[in-house]
């Protein structure tokens, strides 16, 4: 016999005889998952998610979250949030006006409505929902404040004085609620 035919026979019956492993699937398998665990909590992943500038994979953690938790004011306005960060206006409006009509008091939704209603260009509502907003925080928090300070200002300035198209927008960035803390970002 030639060498090279002998080599693939006995090729052929090494992988024969240690071939048992994948006749087998059950030697195969992965060991199973410990169900009794829980995992990371969504909306905890989802705000980290949001901190690092990933809007994307913050809402499939936020949608996580409702998928475990149900949708709770909290879960409804990080939907909302992370809406308006992707642009989607009209979702996160819609999303954040049910988190504000479950809980009226929860400032972060009403905030991020104001935030959205803005960007839509409704401003004279968006001025009111800030109102509420800093009526309902008590004044607390300076960048509430500061948001409101700028819808009132809009909606003057769009009463009283034709629109400068050299004065850039303002630019609203999102309230979020973690560890009792609300943060509000602007261009300004």
């Amino acid at each position: 016999m030639k060498p090279a035919l002998v080599m693939c026979l006995l090729m052929l019956a090494a992988c024969q005889t240690g071939g048992q492993t994948a006749l087998n699937p059950a030697l195969n398998a992965p060991p199973a998952a410990d169900g009794s665990e829980k995992g990371v909590d969504g909306l905890l992943v989802g705000h980290r998610l949001m901190a690092a500038n990933e809007p994307e994979l913050a809402l499939k953690a936020y949608l996580r979250a409702a998928a475990e938790d149900g949708m709770s004011v909290d879960v409804l306005s990080a939907l909302g949030s992370a809406n308006l960060s992707l642009g989607r206006l009209g979702q996160a409006e819609q999303l954040l006006r049910r988190a504000v009509e479950l809980d009226p008091s929860f400032v972060p939704a009403q905030n991020n409505l104001g935030v959205v209603l803005m960007e839509r260009g409704k401003v004279p509502e968006a001025r009111v929902v800030f109102q509420q907003a800093f009526a309902q925080d008590s004044g607390k928090t300076d960048s509430i404040r500061d948001n409101l300070k700028r819808a009132i200002a809009m909606t003057e300035n769009s009463i009283y004085s034709e629109p400068n198209e050299k004065e850039e927008p303002h630019r609203f960035n999102l309230v979020r609620r973690g560890q009792g803390e609300f943060v509000l970002l602007s261009s300004l």
